[in-house]
């Protein structure tokens, strides 16, 4: 493995346009605890919670509020290693420059293919938010819908991720009070003996903690705020705070939601349904579309938001260490954002909205690549006090070589286990795609960092 943090940026014989290239060192620090916070809420609540609450309530019954407190639970443990590794160095490149520094510099190569490859996806959001929209005024067409939403968000991050910061509070605070008139208007209809008798835990142990793995899809995401690394305030200290007390803070409000969900109407009505069942037996119309409006449709559009925020970052980094043209990696001079690559994710997104792919599969085709990466980067992070000794031996997070191990092994472990989840019911023609990717990134990394065009910057600081 290279030892990334030995390397330099070589300027010698490279014209003086190259060396005036842009520096994710250019980008604005103006992003507060409050701000990513925010973003990582509206990262974490979003379609998984609306989707996937009945389905763990057909498989765990009433005991679903459970469920999502175990999921938090498992999130955290596979976000222990991102906690020590963002509360040690500031990441201005995010998972890209963790990829380096812990693994090496052709892994970051095949880091970078893996990351535009999983992120195709983007288009879901908006989608999602356009069955939502139809669902109360129907008949406008739905490609229109899908592709304004997704211009609305690519501009308010193409004008600054602080603006884009303070249009997800205004949405997040919109959306916390949709989820919670959910939660006191349902609280007074739930039947009695909620926990007790057949209905709770139905499926025994074993079917609580299936029900708790599904869901650490609708309770993670937090992680994502490492990729503002270069742009937070005080990355160090507030990005493991957020990883934490965002997953924490949303398990315990799913948790409320999922009690109310499940405890109103019978287990056999709500088994395998959206929340908006439960929704339009409790709430009065007017609240309803509100819950829709507020709730459900503010829930994707926040994490659209949020994803167009961070998705650039690490690209951005690749870009400017030569994996990609590095002209993709200018930032505006006025807005200091990456507009070039914030407009090609944007025509990444477009494209399956406007040709009517269907990209449900490639969603999970995504996921899987993605928890194969963590799973790497999990238990790389062994090799954190190695490659960085000065900065290791400041760090409050810094432990024993027993305790890191341990930590990185149980995280590596989680992130296997999502993988196999994944995996298992995938056809075999995912399956046979997924290794081609991973063969086709390989050929790339290796290929391109032979060609020597590849010169890493040091991407990764003291806070």
């Amino acid at each position: 493995m290279e030892h990334t943090h030995t390397q330099a940026v070589v300027t010698e014989n490279i014209p003086i346009t190259e060396q005036k290239q842009s520096s994710t060192k250019d980008l604005k620090r103006v992003l507060g605890r409050g701000d990513l916070m925010s973003i990582a809420i509206g990262q974490i609540i979003g379609a998984g919670l609306f989707a996937l609450a009945g389905v763990a309530i057909g498989m765990t019954g009433k005991s679903v509020n459970i469920a999502f407190m175990i999921a938090a639970v498992f999130v955290i443990i596979m976000a222990f290693t991102q906690i020590v590794v963002a509360g040690t160095v500031r990441l201005r490149g995010g998972f890209y420059t963790q990829a380096a520094l812990l693994v090496g510099n052709r892994f970051a190569g095949f880091y970078t293919i893996i990351y535009i490859i999983t992120n195709i996806s983007i288009a879901m959001y908006a989608l999602s938010f356009a069955d939502y929209f139809l669902a109360l005024i129907p008949g406008i067409n739905s490609t229109l819908i899908a592709v304004t939403i997704l211009t609305i968000f690519y501009l308010a991050n193409l004008f600054g991720v602080k603006e884009a910061a303070k249009v997800q509070t205004i949405m997040v605070i919109v959306m916390a009070l949709a989820l919670t008139l959910f939660v006191v208007f349902g609280m007074p209809h739930i039947q009695p003996g909620y926990f007790s008798g057949a209905e709770f835990m139905p499926g025994g142990i074993t079917g609580l903690f299936a029900a708790a793995a599904l869901l650490t899809f609708a309770t993670g995401g937090a992680s994502v705020v490492i990729n503002f690394g270069a742009e937070a305030k005080n990355p160090t200290k507030d990005i493991p705070f957020v990883l934490i007390v965002s997953t924490v803070l949303v398990a315990i409000i799913y948790a409320f939601i999922a009690t109310v969900a499940a405890g109103v109407l019978p287990i056999s009505e709500v088994a395998n349904k959206p929340l908006t069942v439960v929704a339009f037996e409790i709430l009065p119309y007017p609240i309803y579309v509100f819950f829709i409006v507020g709730g459900a449709m503010f829930a994707l559009a926040t994490t659209l938001n949020a994803t167009l925020g961070w998705v650039t970052k690490p690209v951005l980094q690749a870009s400017i260490d030569g994996w990609l043209p590095k002209r993709l990696g200018a930032i505006n001079e006025k807005y200091k954002t990456p507009h070039i690559l914030l407009t090609i994710f944007y025509i990444l997104g477009l494209i399956p909205i406007i040709t009517g792919w269907n990209i449900g599969g490639i969603a999970s085709f995504a996921l899987i690549l993605n928890n194969v990466l963590l799973l790497v980067l999990s238990i790389a992070t062994v090799r954190l006090p190695k490659v960085v000794p000065d900065l290791w031996a400041k760090s409050k997070f810094r432990t024993s070589k027993t305790t890191l191990w341990i930590i990185s092994i149980l995280a590596t472990l989680t992130s296997g286990f999502q993988v196999y989840l994944l995996s298992k019911d995938l056809s075999i023609n995912l399956v046979l795609g997924n290794i081609v990717i991973l063969a086709l990134a390989s050929s790339y990394a290796i290929w391109k960092y032979k060609s020597g065009k590849v010169q890493m910057e040091i991407s990764y600081e003291e806070d």
